[in-house]
């Protein structure tokens, strides 16, 4: 069995083919994520599970340099905000992007996962890129 948090084979698999500059988001359960072989559904119900648990998780797993939020996240979710910036690494960059621009980069080609999450809180999503780990 394994060692790490991480137990979804779907989401662990899209962690493992992941290469430097690629791609991986978390959504909320609101973002209209394509019905391709990326689409990871975790949503259960409601809240569940919660943006920022399966967030946390996934960065257990994954070194990055890069994240983008929308940037209405700042006055219509401060609050995951702020818990999104607790969890990332003082080096990481952050950019503030419109929520439709995130939304086409679902379908990047250096794109390798979309989890979508229980998450109702307005803009919890997150384009995580990816950094090496040498």
């Amino acid at each position: 069995m394994k060692k790490t948090a991480l137990l979804n084979s779907h989401v662990s698999k899209a962690i493992a083919t992941i290469g430097h500059y690629d791609l991986l988001t978390v959504n909320d359960a609101g973002m209209p994520i394509p019905n391709d072989d990326r689409r990871i559904d975790l949503a259960v119900t409601k809240e569940l599970p919660k943006f920022i648990d399966v967030l946390e998780t996934v960065l257990s797993e994954m070194k990055i340099q890069k994240i983008y939020l929308a940037e209405e996240i700042k006055t219509n979710n401060a609050t995951q905000l702020k818990q999104i910036k607790n969890l990332i690494d003082d080096d990481v960059e952050i950019e503030f992007i419109p929520h439709s621009e995130m939304k086409a980069y679902l379908s990047h080609p250096l794109n390798k996962g979309n989890i979508r999450t229980g998450e109702t809180t307005p803009f919890s999503n997150i384009i995580l890129e990816s950094n090496v780990t040498f």
